[in-house]
C-alpha cells in the first residue's frame, strides 16, 4: 500500500500515488526515480558535468533533450524544495536553448561560468551576511521589545541569534 506519510499529503505524494497506479510502478520504484532525477537535476549546477555531457555528445540527442524538458517540473514548489543547489534550475531553464547547448561543449566558456558561479557564492555569502548584521545593528538601536510592545501592544520582530544562521546567511534548522 502506498502511504504519504512522510510527505504531508503534498501534490507530489498525490502525483507519486497517481504514478503508481498508471505505471504499476512500486514505491521502491518512485522513490529510488525520484531520488535519481534529484541527484541528476542537482549535478545540472555544475558546468564542469555540463562540459561533460556536452563532450560526449548528449546534447545532440533528441530523446536526452525530451528528458531535459521533463526535468522541469523540480521548478515546481513542492519539487524545488529539495534542492540543494537551486542554481540547477536556472541551468537546467539554459539546458532548454539549443545555442546554450551548442556554446558549453567549449572550455573556455564552461570555465567562465564557473568561475563566476564561485564568485557568486563567495560575494553572495560576504554580502548576505553583512545585510543580516546591518539589520542587526539597526534593530539595536531601535526602542526595546518591552516599550514598543506597551506601546502598541504588538511585539517588534527581533534578530535570529547568530547561531542560528549558518556560514551562507541561511536559517539552519533546529
Amino acid at each position: 500500500m502506498i502511504t504519504t506519510k512522510g510527505c504531508g499529503g503534498s501534490r507530489a505524494a498525490v502525483m507519486m500515488v497517481m504514478i503508481f497506479f498508471a505505471t504499476g510502478e512500486s514505491e521502491d520504484g518512485q522513490r529510488l526515480r525520484f531520488q535519481v532525477e534529484l541527484e541528476f537535476v542537482q549535478c545540472l549546477a555544475n558546468p564542469n558535468y555540463l562540459l561533460f555531457l556536452a563532450q560526449r555528445g548528449y546534447f545532440k540527442d533528441q530523446a536526452f533533450i525530451n528528458y531535459l524538458k521533463y526535468l522541469q517540473y523540480w521548478k515546481e514548489p513542492e519539487y524545488a524544495k529539495f534542492l540543494k543547489y537551486p542554481m540547477c534550475l536556472y541551468f537546467l531553464d539554459l539546458l532548454q536553448f539549443e545555442n546554450f547547448r551548442k556554446e558549453i561543449v567549449n572550455g573556455q566558456c564552461c570555465k567562465f561560468i564557473d568561475d563566476q558561479t564561485v564568485l557568486h557564492w563567495q560575494h553572495y555569502s560576504r554580502k548576505r551576511m553583512k545585510l543580516l548584521e546591518t539589520g542587526a545593528n539597526q534593530q539595536g538601536s531601535q526602542t526595546p521589545v518591552s516599550q514598543s510592545t506597551a506601546a502598541t501592544g504588538n511585539p517588534t520582530p527581533t534578530t535570529l541569534p547568530s547561531s542560528l544562521i549558518n556560514g551562507h546567511g541561511q536559517i539552519q534548522k533546529v
